[in-house]
C-alpha cells in the first residue's frame, strides 16, 4: 500500500493549437523531476485553453491522440507518471478529459462532467458532458480527479467521495477575474473539502489567450481545510509537493511556501501586461506602436506595452492636429522619455487640408460638425496603420471601456488596431492604475521604475482635442458619474429606474442607456482586448446591434 507521494504541480503557459510544443513542455518539466511519482498539468495542455472551435476539427482531435500515445511511451521503463489534459472523440461526440499516463500506457481517462456555459465559457457548444466519474485507481491509491467545472459545483466531489476517492485533484483552465483568485479557494474548493473531508489540489494556468487571461494562483488544502500550498500569480511554476498518509488513513500534505497574489490594482496592472505579452509573442509580432495624444489612456497604453515588451519595443507617435495644445506635445514626449520609448511626432495638417479641399464640393452646404473632427481622427489611423504596415509593429488602440460604452470613440479612426489593453478597463480605473504605476514596478513588468506617465497626464482635463478648447465633460457626465451609471447599466443590467435611484439623475441615465445601446454597432468592430471583469464586451456580453428594447 502506498503511504508516501512526491507530486509536482505545473503551473504553466500553453499556445492553443500548437500541440507538439506542450508535448515538448510538458515532456521537459518531467525531466526536471526525476525523482517525483506523479506531474500533474492544467486542464487541456495539450492542446490548449480555450480552444473554441478549432476543437471542431476532426484533424485536431486525431493529431491530439497522436500526441497523448507519444507522451504515454516517454514513461516507459519508469519515472513520474503525467496528469494530461486533452480531447477525445468517440463517434460524433468529442470530450474534455484528464489522462494519466504510466508506465508506457495511458491507464485511465476520466471525462469532464459538468460543462460551463456562461460568460466566456462555451463548452457545451463543443464538447458533450461525460459521465459522474469514479476514482483512478493508481500505485494503491484512489485519486478523485474532477476537471474545473467538476470542482466549482459540489455533485462530481460528493460521488468521488462516495465511491472511495482519497484526494482531489482539480486541474483547471479558470480564467482571471477581478477578486476571483480569493473566491476559487476560501469559497469554492474550501467548500468541496469541507463537503467531502478530502484533501484537494486546485491546478491553474497561467498566461494570455486573445482576450481571456489566466492568472495561476494554484493551491493545496488540507482535509482540515488549512492552506498547504499557494502558487504565485502570473507566473509559471513547478512546486514539489509531499504527500504522506496518516494513521487514520487520510493524505497529508507537507507544508509548502504561500505565495502572496497581488490585489487592486496591482493584479488588474498584471493581467493587462501579461495579456498583451502573449498576444505579441504570439502572433509573431516584434513589437507595438500607437498614437500618443498627450493624453492619460495613450500614456498608460505605453506604459503597459513597455511592461509586456520592454521599452525598446514600444513606438510612440504623437500626430498634431491644428487643436493640439502644446502641453500635450509636451506631456507626450515627456511619457515616452520616461518610458524609454521611440516617439516620433508626424503633423496631420497636410492629410486634413487635403481632405477638406477634396470634400469641399460635397460638403459645399453643411456646416463643419462632428464628421471633421472623425475624419481627424481617421487620418491618424490611416497613418498608424501605415506604420504597422511598413515595419511590422502591432497598433495598439487605447480606448477605455467607458469610451467604447457609450460610443465615444471613432470607427475606424482611433478604433483601428490589434490590440486593445484597456478594453475592460473604465476611465476610473485607469487613472487608479496610472497612480499606482507611478508608485510600483510590477513583478512580470519589464519597464523602468518611477514616475513613467507624467503627474500633468493625470490631473488635465481628459480631451480628444479634435475642435477648439474640447474637453469629455462637454458631450459625456463626469467620468466617476459616468462609471458609475455604467456599472449598474453594464455589470449590472439594472433598469434606467434601479440605476437612478441609486443617485443619478434619470434623463442622464436613459441617455447613457441609449448611447449604449446604439453603439454595440462599433463595439462588433473594435478590436479585441484583456478581459478583467465579469461583463466584458464580445466575451461576456452579447447583445443585438440591431434592437428596440430599452428601459428607460
Amino acid at each position: 500500500m502506498t503511504t508516501a507521494l512526491t507530486i509536482v504541480i505545473a503551473q504553466l503557459n500553453q499556445s492553443v493549437g500548437d500541440l507538439a510544443a506542450n508535448a515538448a513542455q510538458m515532456l521537459a518539466v518531467r525531466a526536471r523531476h526525476p525523482g517525483a511519482d506523479l506531474i500533474l498539468y492544467p486542464e487541456l495542455q495539450l492542446i490548449g485553453y480555450p480552444p473554441e472551435d478549432l476543437v471542431l476539427k476532426p484533424a485536431l482531435a486525431t493529431r491530439a491522440a497522436e500526441e497523448l500515445a507519444k507522451l504515454a511511451a516517454a514513461t516507459a521503463g519508469g519515472g513520474p507518471a503525467m496528469l494530461v489534459g486533452s480531447v477525445e472523440r468517440e463517434g460524433d461526440a468529442l470530450y474534455n478529459i484528464v489522462a494519466l499516463l504510466d508506465g508506457g500506457e495511458v491507464v485511465a481517462t476520466r471525462r469532464k462532467h459538468e460543462l460551463p456555459n456562461y460568460g466566456t465559457f462555451d463548452e457545451k457548444r463543443v464538447f458533450a458532458p461525460g459521465p459522474l466519474p469514479d476514482p483512478v485507481d493508481w500505485r494503491g491509491v484512489r485519486l478523485g480527479l474532477p476537471i474545473c467545472e467538476d470542482g466549482w459545483l459540489p455533485t462530481v466531489c460528493s460521488h468521488l467521495k462516495a465511491r472511495g476517492a482519497e484526494l482531489l485533484i482539480s486541474v483547471n483552465g479558470s480564467p482571471y477575474e477581478i477578486d476571483k483568485d480569493d473566491r476559487r479557494l476560501e469559497q469554492v474548493f474550501a467548500a468541496r473539502v469541507a463537503e467531502t473531508g478530502l484533501p484537494v489540489i486546485f491546478l491553474n494556468r497561467v498566461g494570455g489567450q486573445d482576450e481571456v487571461v489566466f492568472d495561476g494562483c494554484s493551491f493545496v488544502l488540507g482535509a482540515d481545510g488549512s492552506v498547504r500550498h499557494r502558487l504565485p500569480d502570473w507566473e509559471e511554476e513547478e512546486r514539489i509537493t509531499h504527500w504522506s498518509k496518516d494513521a487514520a488513513g487520510i493524505w497529508q500534505c507537507e507544508a509548502g511556501e504561500l505565495a502572496t497574489w497581488e490585489q487592486h490594482p496591482a493584479d488588474i496592472y498584471s493581467a493587462m501586461v501579461l495579456a498583451l505579452r502573449d498576444y505579441v509573442e504570439r502572433n509573431r509580432f516584434p513589437g507595438v506602436v500607437l498614437g500618443m495624444s498627450g493624453g492619460i489612456d495613450s500614456a498608460l497604453c505605453a506604459a503597459i506595452a513597455a511592461d509586456a515588451l520592454g521599452p525598446e519595443r514600444v513606438w510612440c507617435v504623437m500626430l498634431p492636429s491644428r487643436f493640439t495644445s502644446q502641453s500635450s506635445l509636451d506631456d507626450a514626449k515627456a511619457c515616452a522619455e520616461a518610458i524609454g520609448a521611440r516617439h516620433d511626432v508626424i503633423p496631420i495638417m497636410p492629410a486634413v487640408e487635403a481632405f477638406d479641399a477634396m470634400l469641399a464640393d460635397s460638403f459645399a452646404d453643411r456646416s463643419v460638425d462632428i464628421t471633421e473632427e472623425n475624419v481627424q481622427s481617421r487620418i491618424r489611423g490611416v497613418t498608424l496603420m501605415a506604420l504597422s504596415n511598413k515595419f511590422g509593429p502591432m497598433l495598439l488602440t487605447t480606448g477605455n471601456k467607458s469610451e467604447m460604452s457609450v460610443g465615444y470613440a471613432t470607427i475606424y479612426g482611433d478604433m483601428a488596431g490589434g490590440y486593445n489593453p484597456l478594453k475592460d478597463a473604465y476611465k476610473t480605473t485607469v487613472f487608479s492604475i496610472a497612480r499606482w504605476r507611478n508608485a510600483h514596478v510590477p513583478r512580470i513588468g519589464l519597464g523602468r521604475g518611477g514616475e513613467v506617465i507624467p503627474e500633468t497626464i493625470i490631473t488635465k482635463p481628459p480631451s480628444a482635442e479634435l475642435r477648439p478648447d474640447q474637453k469629455d465633460s462637454d458631450s459625456l457626465p463626469e467620468y466617476d458619474v459616468l462609471d458609475d451609471i455604467l456599472l449598474g447599466l453594464v455589470e449590472g443590467e439594472l433598469s434606467v429606474d434601479e440605476v437612478a435611484a441609486r443617485g443619478h439623475d434619470r434623463a442622464t441615465v436613459a441617455r447613457i442607456e441609449r448611447l449604449l445601446a446604439i453603439a454595440e454597432y462599433k463595439r462588433r468592430q473594435a478590436p479585441p482586448g484583456v478581459k478583467l471583469g465579469t461583463r466584458n464586451f464580445g466575451r461576456d456580453r452579447r447583445y443585438p446591434i440591431t434592437h428596440g428594447f430599452r428601459t428607460g
